[in-house]
């Protein structure tokens, strides 16, 4: 059974007892990303690891690269 098919019945079994029906496949997709993400920053921070840019800089050690500093401008 699809998801689209499964959604449909879940609906349908909603509407016939009177609940309110669920949110369409994917409503809450980039939501749970963000939540995940900031977890993920949360994690890092509490076991004293930086939160951000760790990617890059782990690129930048497999390719030998060292890492651009900003500009003060």
């Amino acid at each position: 059974m699809s998801i689209t098919q499964q959604h449909a019945l879940d609906t349908c079994r909603a509407l016939h007892l009177g609940q309110t029906p669920p949110p369409p496949p994917g409503s809450h997709d980039w939501r749970t990303a963000r939540e995940l993400r900031g977890h993920r920053r949360f994690r890092a921070v509490v076991t004293g690891r930086p939160a951000r840019g760790r990617v890059r800089r782990a690129l930048g050690r497999l390719v030998g690269t060292r890492p651009r500093s900003r500009s003060v401008c």
